[in-house]
């Protein structure tokens, strides 16, 4: 039996490529499937959804929610239904570079049943995604979306009943979906939400917040203030989010979960706070962050890495040649030079660009780590966590 790794990866690519344009050419129409699960998973589970900018709502100066409705004209006609704590990915062309970014779903699951997604989303400084939606995004604007995708939601069989939410800045945003659906009777456990943010001005959905947590008692909300300046009262801690503060609100000889979502830096301090608490793995949750940024600032980065790479890159038929800096991750270096490939999570956790590594190395940092034994032994990796430290060669799925 022939080793795995002798088969030619670029001659199967090319037996896809040739399958496909064989379907295409035929001349037989297939029937539609009516049948009704088929039904219910295409609308679970559509490959894009078509939206319109319906309204606008400032939280900060740097944050804003935008209502999605279903743009009928371009064949959405209702919202897939999610659960609490799903995102959705934003499909844009920024000057010919094709950009993906995955946004957390800030609305009750509910809502989409009535036809509205709301996304809230920070102005990054430096980001890409963030300054074009900030710069280009207004009420009547069509968005191309994908289906709400994600792991982070409360799973009855493998998480405790009552949960421990950890939110910094805009990581606040899947609590307060899970904080309605809970409210809504969706959901079916017991939240105390600690949620870090600089000064009581900066706290995002403060009155909604508050108005959930008195309707409904399995909602609890602790707030955190981190300036210095900052003015401590009832209802509010000071400082960061520690072992201490988690244990302080935590239920006593009872099991708990924690759900964490947050920036890159707040899961560097957290994290190493978590440790402390002596949880069982399964008990803690994390949201993805979305994209890592400075490689190079890892204790564990390698060094002598060349400031810039070349990629040379097979999709199907097409093989590219290109240059980019190894601060990107490789995704990035892709969507610099134009070249489309298929992303959702941009944190290594979906797995939807899943490529084969056929030459070179790449990092990729501990916290992003979710390749599988299989994927270590046969060269895969996820581009969009992974740096080249040296020139690759890849070959890469077509975008869908």
């Amino acid at each position: 039996m022939a080793d795995i790794k002798s088969l030619k990866a670029k001659k199967f690519l090319s037996m896809l490529s040739d399958r496909q344009k064989r379907f295409e050419s035929g001349k037989a129409v297939l029937p539609e499937i009516s049948d009704q699960a088929t039904v219910i998973a295409k609308a679970l589970h559509p490959k894009r959804q078509y939206l319109r900018i319906a309204e606008i709502i400032d939280r900060a100066e740097d944050c804003k929610s935008y209502v999605l409705v279903p743009d009928e004209e371009k064949g959405t006609k209702a919202l897939a239904w999610f659960g609490a704590g799903k995102y959705l990915t934003v499909f844009e062309n920024i000057e010919g570079m094709p950009i993906t970014r995955a946004y957390s779903i800030s609305s009750s699951p509910k809502d989409s049943l009535e036809g509205k997604y709301v996304l809230t989303i920070k102005l990054v400084e430096g980001g890409l995604m963030s300054q074009f939606i900030f710069d280009t995004w207004a009420v009547g604007k069509s968005v191309e979306v994908s289906a709400p995708s994600g792991n982070f939601e409360y799973q009855e069989l493998r998480d405790a009943k009552k949960v421990i939410c950890l939110a910094g800045g805009s990581g606040i945003t899947p609590f307060v979906s899970m904080a309605n659906a809970i409210a809504d009777g969706d959901e079916d456990f017991e939240m105390t939400l600690i949620y870090g943010s600089r000064n009581a001005d900066s706290i995002l959905f403060k009155d909604e917040l508050e108005e959930l947590a008195a309707r409904c008692d399995k909602i609890k909300v602790v707030h955190v203030l981190s300036d210095e300046d900052a003015k401590a009262g009832e209802g509010f801690e000071k400082g960061f989010i520690t072992s201490e503060l988690i244990k302080k609100y935590a239920p006593e000889n009872e099991k708990y979960s924690i759900f964490l979502c947050g920036p890159q830096q707040m899961y560097a301090f957290v994290d190493k706070e978590l440790e402390k608490l002596g949880l069982e793995k399964k008990y803690i949750r994390h949201e993805m962050f979305g994209e890592f940024h400075n490689p190079g600032s890892q204790a564990d980065y390698p060094e002598g890495v060349p400031e810039k790479v070349k990629i040379r890159v097979t999709i199907q038929d097409n093989t590219y040649e290109i240059e980019g800096s190894s601060n990107d991750s490789v995704m990035q270096i892709l969507e610099k030079n134009g070249i489309s490939a298929p992303a959702r999570c941009r944190s290594g956790e979906c797995g939807f660009c899943h490529s084969h590594l056929i030459s070179g190395k790449v990092y990729v940092p501990k916290a992003l780590e979710y390749r599988r034994l299989a994927d270590y032994k046969f060269g895969c990796i996820h581009p969009c966590c992974s740096f080249p430290l040296t020139d690759l060669e890849i070959n890469v799925p077509a975008s869908k």
